[in-house]
């Protein structure tokens, strides 16, 4: 349902265009994504749904309190995540029985959205634990996905998002996801993380380059 819908409104939103490392993915696999605007999970599971991939997604248990938007969620599998509480490990073990079951898990490596308040790229920030624990705790592999573009939809304060959501339709602003090739992390939960932000990061570079963002030629 909500690639479905996604599909339909990003390309109102923007003008989105894709690249991938290889023709297609492993399944189950864990989708790991950078993190910048509330506009960029539609904007990836746009892109995904026109590789035929409509992923589980790990979201933030805040939107299961919507009544009408918890049954949609529910029904299409997403995983609530519950974070500094002790049901925070169960979107794990949700997640782990998705990818038992065959399916694609999408999940944000930094777990929250950047404080900067201005709409240019930069680098993901520094990543949770929790990609790299579900790849190891389920044996699938890493899927890295960088994504550009989606800040110039929406970003800063809740009233120049807004602003932002209202306008795009009239700016058009050019959106990329660029999905990297499969990649087995090493063994711990550190190392694997580390292997995990270092390839979304390469994967963020190759989005932004797309778009002449001149972070994207920073080192």
């Amino acid at each position: 349902m909500f690639s479905r819908i996604a599909a339909a409104v990003v390309p109102a939103l923007g003008h989105l265009t894709t690249s991938a490392e290889v023709t297609t993915l492993p399944a189950p696999a864990v989708l790991v994504a950078n993190h910048t605007s509330l506009a960029d999970p539609g904007i990836v599971l746009a892109a995904l749904r026109s590789m035929d991939i409509e992923p589980v997604v790990l979201a933030t248990a805040g939107l299961w309190r919507v009544p009408v938007l918890r049954y949609l969620l529910d029904r299409d599998g997403h995983v609530p995540v519950h974070r500094r509480t002790a049901r925070a490990a169960d979107s794990l073990d949700a997640a782990v029985a998705a990818l038992g079951a065959g399916r694609h898990v999408l999940i944000y490596g930094e777990g929250r959205l950047p404080r900067r308040r201005d709409a240019a790229e930069a680098a993901p920030e520094s990543f949770r634990s929790g990609p790299a624990r579900l790849s190891l705790a389920s044996g699938a592999p890493i899927v890295p996905i960088g994504q550009a573009g989606a800040r110039r939809v929406a970003s800063g304060s809740r009233a120049k998002q807004l602003a932002g959501f209202l306008t795009a339709p009239a700016r058009r602003p050019r959106l990329h996801v660029h999905v990297g090739a499969p990649l087995r992390p090493p063994a711990g939960v550190e190392a694997a993380s580390a292997a995990t932000h270092q390839a979304v990061v390469s994967a963020w570079r190759v989005a932004a380059g797309h778009l002449r963002e001149p972070a994207a030629f920073t080192h």
